[in-house]
């Protein structure tokens, strides 16, 4: 993990390796020569998603795989991802060390972009893989520079040694996602693993009021066309009707944008963005409903467009593998819970394609997204040691 932070390390202790950068793709180089150094077997595919296996007993069979990802926010930690990289690779090395066999190959997997920072969509790698995602639409994506995803991996791939390249949609037994819990609950109730039992679902807006310009000192509040007043009347609505005793729901206003942003004018336009998180698929459809309705009431003396930008369903992972993670916590005496992902992984494309589940970590405050996010060498023992016994089982 600490050789693997130096590359796109900040001051602050953090790393900012975007996906398909420079930083990123000396990162897969790193873990290339890891792997091949270890006699496994390296490969790719056409988003530049980076396979590691370790051969099974019975070649027919279809791996059972584990992973996540090596690309960060622009201020990021040095856990998020890639803890779940490595821990897999630390499988493969103590199944090696251990002279284990194993009916089925067992794969570590690096997935593309699943922070989705520098391209849009997030999680372009697994997605791409379940055949969510069309290729040639994804490598057209540009980033803020206008570079494309093409061009940006064709320089990204080219700091690692060649390597064959597969084809996506390649069957799979299993998938087993290890990643720092990136919340609070873990630490707080002084659990080590968190058994994950799915990942909320989601929906996402994009809002747009407009309103007219005035001059602040002249135009009397009666006759204001205020984008901002009404936005601000919007934002309250929309924490009145979002509002949970149980603090499950999750919703944040993480863009707020007021033009022309001069101190002395009426705001003409406001942009904002709504996030909007449940575990409950009835929950998620019955609020995010109400959210344009709500908005549109509350629109005179301006106007307001409400654009949904994003929908994704709940994901229930697979009761086995659930079960395998639970069992091998046990087995292993480490406390532990059952608890729902609030973040989005690349296990949420990999479950519709194959038996998939999570195992998590605390990390500490639960702050992620940010330089300063830490997991201790313990609990990452505890996450890498939960997760083999879990894989092992699967692949027999």
């Amino acid at each position: 993990l600490a050789d693997m932070a130096r590359i796109g390390a900040t001051e602050k202790g953090g790393v900012n390796r975007p996906a398909l950068s420079r930083e990123d793709g000396l990162a897969r180089a790193l873990l290339t020569g890891w792997a091949t150094a270890r006699g496994f077997q390296v490969s790719t595919d056409g988003i530049g998603n980076l396979y590691v296996r370790r051969a099974g007993s019975d070649p027919t069979l279809p791996p059972v795989m584990t992973g996540s990802h090596l690309d960060s926010q622009p201020t990021g930690g040095r856990y998020d991802g890639v803890y779940g990289v490595l821990a897999g690779f630390e499988v493969l090395e103590a199944l090696e060390d251990a002279g284990a066999v194993t009916r089925h190959p067992v794969e570590v997997v690096a997935w593309t972009n699943e922070e989705g920072s520098r391209f849009q969509p997030y999680c372009m790698g697994s997605a791409l893989f379940a055949g969510k995602m069309d290729l040639e639409t994804v490598l057209a994506c540009t980033d803020a520079k206008g570079i494309s995803v093409r061009d940006a991996l064709a320089e990204a791939v080219s700091l690692a040694p060649p390597m064959p390249v597969r084809d996506f949609g390649s069957p799979a037994a299993a998938y087993v996602e290890a990643h720092i819990e990136q919340g609070p609950r873990l630490e707080a109730e002084g659990r080590t693993i968190g058994v994950v039992q799915g990942i909320q679902g989601s929906r996402w807006f994009q809002v747009e009021v407009t309103g007219q310009e005035a001059h602040a000192g002249t135009t009397p509040h009666g006759a204001r066309k205020d984008a901002f007043q009404t936005a601000l009347k919007m934002v309250n609505a929309l924490n009145d009707l979002m509002h949970d005793p149980d603090d499950v729901i999750r919703c944040t206003f993480g863009r707020f944008e007021v033009l022309p942003g001069s101190p002395n004018t009426v705001p003409g336009k406001v942009i904002f963005t709504i996030d909007f998180r449940h575990p409950d698929a009835g929950l998620v459809r019955e609020r995010g409903d109400k959210v344009a309705p709500l908005l549109l009431s509350l629109a005179a003396p301006c106007e307001v467009v409400v654009k949904e930008t994003s929908t994704t369903a709940p994901v229930d992972f697979d009761p086995a593998v659930v079960d395998a993670v639970r069992d091998a916590a046990a087995g292993l005496g480490y406390s532990h819970c059952d608890m729902p992902s609030g973040a989005n992984h690349d296990a949420k494309f990999m479950a519709p394609r194959c038996p998939t589940g999570m195992i998590f970590i605390p990390c500490k405050d639960g702050i992620s997204h940010n330089e300063v996010e830490y997991a201790s060498p313990e609990d990452c023992h505890a996450g890498a040691a939960v997760l083999a016994e879990t894989l092992a089982k699967l692949a027999g």
